[in-house]
């Protein structure tokens, strides 16, 4: 939310979504011709990062689980209520924070890729050692040390290209 301000004086915005609270169908659910995508935080929190959208979904095999601020609080409740498992891109929660990515929830999901969206030389030293820990079966892409990622789906194969 922090580049809100500079994302609303720079681009054309035409929809936002928002945390929990109230909200609409599209929030619940957004169709994109057959794929799906799935906010599968419903339960409303004591705190803004808990309620961050988590967003999961498919596209032709491979499965993406975005994690958003979320704690390991969400997660259990997540592990409670879903079954995820053999996710191949996880955008990492809450930065690598010690407080996201347990050893239960990563064991679980076991995400083939894992993306940590993190600031070079961070003043909150993220992300924290034991979530790398976690994440030791799963291929580790970080912003800070990788510059920007991107997933390609092209010809029935997930590529990823790093762009510094």
């Amino acid at each position: 939310m922090g580049e809100s301000f500079n994302l609303i004086d720079n681009f054309k915005i035409d929809n936002v979504i928002f945390n929990k609270g109230s909200y609409n169908d599209l929030e619940k659910k957004l169709n994109i011709n057959k794929n799906k995508f799935y906010f599968i935080n419903d339960l409303v929190y004591d705190n803004e990062n808990d309620n961050s959208n988590i967003l999961y979904f498919e596209f032709n095999k491979y499965k993406f689980l975005f994690m958003g601020d979320s704690s390991k609080i969400v997660e259990n409740n997540i592990l409670n209520k879903y079954d995820l498992d053999n996710i191949d891109v996880l955008k990492v929660g809450l930065h690598g924070s010690n407080t996201s990515s347990c050893k239960e929830f990563i064991e679980k999901i076991n995400p083939k890729y894992s993306v940590i969206s993190v600031g070079l030389k961070n003043r909150y030293n993220h992300p924290n050692k034991d979530v790398l820990d976690n994440l030791k079966n799963s291929y580790v892409l970080r912003t800070d040390v990788n510059g920007s990622i991107m997933f390609e789906i092209k010809n029935n194969s997930l590529r990823v290209d790093k762009i510094k």
